[in-house]
């Protein structure tokens, strides 16, 4: 089952249970896929399930934004319904890499490069990137490298 669909399963699920704040998180995710299906469609190309991934992640960081300034805004109501957002939107991400799973991507890369300065950043980010899209926070990534690359 496609995601979409999985969704709008979820959707009449909400509905049916009352659960307010799942069923307007499913109908934003919803309209966010389906906004981007259509941006696809004007280039020709199908929606692929990396698309999809993509499209959640980045709802989720938009999500974990929100809730940071929330928190310095002191907003606490505000993090309280973002939280539970973010939390909705992870059931549909791919399990998210533990730290140590990250370092053995980041070591085969580092060592598929040769990298072995802070200079070789660019060289080894966006092939770690590739690999982990959608498995794991891009911030967490970044200092898992530079510390890689520092040592």
């Amino acid at each position: 089952m496609a995601l979409k669909e999985k969704i709008s399963e979820d959707i009449k699920t909400a509905m049916k249970s009352g659960d307010k704040l799942r069923l307007e998180t499913l109908r934003t995710l919803r309209a966010v896929l389906m906004e981007k299906e259509i941006d696809l469609r004007g280039s020709g190309k199908p929606m692929t399930p990396d698309d999809e991934t993509s499209t959640l992640v980045s709802a989720a960081k938009k999500r974990k934004e929100s809730i940071e300034q929330f928190q310095a805004g002191g907003r606490m109501d505000l993090v309280a319904q973002e939280t539970s957002e973010l939390a909705i939107i992870q059931e549909y991400l791919p399990k998210q890499m533990g730290e140590d799973e990250i370092k053995q991507v980041i070591e085969a890369v580092v060592k598929e490069t040769g990298a072995s300065a802070a200079a070789d950043f660019s060289k080894v980010m966006p092939l770690v990137m590739k690999q982990l899209k959608g498995k794991a926070d891009g911030k967490v990534i970044q200092e898992l490298v530079k510390k890689r690359l520092a040592s």
